[in-house]
């Protein structure tokens, strides 16, 4: 007779709001992705952009909102995919309530880190995708390369270094200038 196997735990949102405080965790189907504390490196890259936005925003008198890290997006009606990007911009305020996103950010960016690089790259690019998320930047402070995905005109993605002015699709005049950013 085979032993039996194990049976793989299957997590939900709950198991995500009785982690500690001082957790951070995706969950993405049932299984809880553990997050690293970010660097010094990549909070800078954070309020930088939180910043550039921010200003721009303001300056329009716009009607999006712009949520740096930690801020809950709950991509699908279903809770099964609770995310914390680094930088979330919304502009349906339907969407938000004070637990956080309920659907697709407009614009979302993330600040790869070392642990974080499959899972930004590959798994919540397609998440995003699929969820309708109109713009997707991921800021890779290693390489020092930016990748912008223009998921509303379905284009190929652009790729750009920290020598570069980026400009954000989802607005005709907002232009990131990484030159400015100092690390």
């Amino acid at each position: 007779m085979a032993p039996a196997l194990a049976q793989e735990k299957f997590y939900t949102i709950d198991d995500i709001y009785s982690l500690p405080e001082s957790s951070r965790a995706e969950l993405i189907d049932g299984q809880i992705y553990y997050m690293a504390l970010p660097s010094t490196k990549h909070q800078r890259i954070l309020s930088f952009l939180h910043l550039e936005i921010e200003n721009h925003i303001q300056s329009k008198k716009g009607a999006c909102e712009v949520f740096p890290a930690p801020f809950a997006v709950f991509l699908f009606a279903d809770d099964s995919k609770y995310l914390e990007p680094a930088i979330s911009v919304i502009c349906d305020k339907g969407k938000l309530d004070d637990q956080g996103c309920k659907g697709a950010p407009d614009w979302v960016i993330e600040i790869v880190s070392p642990g974080s690089r499959p899972m930004d790259y590959y798994t919540k690019l397609s998440l995003y995708r699929s969820a309708g998320v109109r713009e997707y930047w991921i800021v890779d402070p290693m390489k020092q390369t930016v990748l912008v995905y223009d998921m509303e005109h379905d284009s190929a993605p652009a790729i750009y270094s920290f020598a570069d002015g980026i400009k954000a699709n989802i607005y005709d005049d907002l232009w990131i200038d990484f030159r400015k950013l100092n690390l």
